[in-house]
């Protein structure tokens, strides 16, 4: 047997129930792909973006709605080390990737304030223009299930508001465009386990500013990081916390709720409470 076929199979086989099974589940469960869609899977590198795009090679070939898809790879100013290590996994892992380079690092580091923002929004308003240029309707990121309930704890601790990552947006920039997380049930731990399980070895940041991620250190000090470290106490607390976290996002109460926004208007329970 082939790496490659080995990689997969452990996908199919061995964490079926934890990795297949609920990549297909949120691909049902929110509706991200429909017949027709060319989706362009983005791949910075990151075990979690790899993996995707296995799930997503083998779901091509068995789906049952016919849809196709590209390997997308942006080079925002990887180091060589980072970058061969990308060129190497997608090699090994038979991926047939679509590699461009941007300038944003060079771009980013000219920056004081807010640098990973602006980084981050800058790669994705070029994955959608070059995905756009392949034909592509939809871009489709790794963000998993941990990265779901880490967002929620983070808007609420920091940014005072209560605010999901969705599973699906239609863009606002480029229309015609949607982003899909086809990751969105998958946790982040069963990722680990599948890339250790195969002895594959990713970079875990892109970023220039932490280049030491690609030997494993995770560099640590975000917010995120924060979140990361405050799920995992959770988990120690209790196993059904971070399963509680998400299920509340699907959950909200309306008739207990003070406040919301919606579509830029502000609305108060008071709108309609009866004298």
């Amino acid at each position: 047997m082939e790496f490659y076929e080995q990689v997969e199979r452990s996908i199919q086989k061995k964490y079926r129930k934890e990795i297949w099974i609920r990549f297909i589940q949120s691909i049902k469960e929110y509706n991200l792909i429909q017949e027709g869609d060319h989706v362009a899977v983005c791949i910075s590198g990151g075990k979690d973006s790899m993996c995707m795009a296995k799930c997503f090679q083998l779901l091509a070939r068995h789906s049952e709605v016919p849809f196709t898809a590209e390997y997308l790879v942006m080079d925002p100013g990887y180091n060589a080390i980072n970058r061969q290590r990308i060129l190497d996994n997608a090699d090994a892992m038979q991926i047939p990737i679509h590699l461009f380079e941007t300038q944003i690092f060079d771009i980013v580091a000219e920056v004081d304030t807010s640098p990973c923002y602006l980084c981050a929004k800058m790669r994705r308003g070029h994955l959608y223009k070059q995905a756009q240029e392949l034909g592509c309707n939809k871009i489709a990121l790794a963000h998993h299930f941990d990265d779901a309930i880490e967002t929620v704890l983070m808007s609420m601790l920091y940014s005072g508001e209560l605010k999901t990552m969705m599973p699906k947006l239609h863009s606002a920039h480029f229309p015609g465009m949607e982003l899909i997380r086809p990751m969105y049930m998958v946790r982040e731990a069963d990722i680990i386990a599948w890339r250790q399980y195969n002895a594959l070895s990713f970079i875990q940041c892109a970023c220039r500013f932490t280049e030491n991620c690609v030997l494993g250190d995770n560099g640590g000090g975000s917010k995120r990081q924060e979140m990361k470290a405050l799920v995992k106490k959770f988990r120690q607390t209790s196993p059904v916390i971070d399963t509680n976290i998400f299920r509340s996002m699907h959950n909200v109460n309306l008739d207990a709720i003070i406040g919301w926004r919606q579509n830029g208007k502000r609305h108060s329970f008071l709108d309609e409470y009866g004298e």
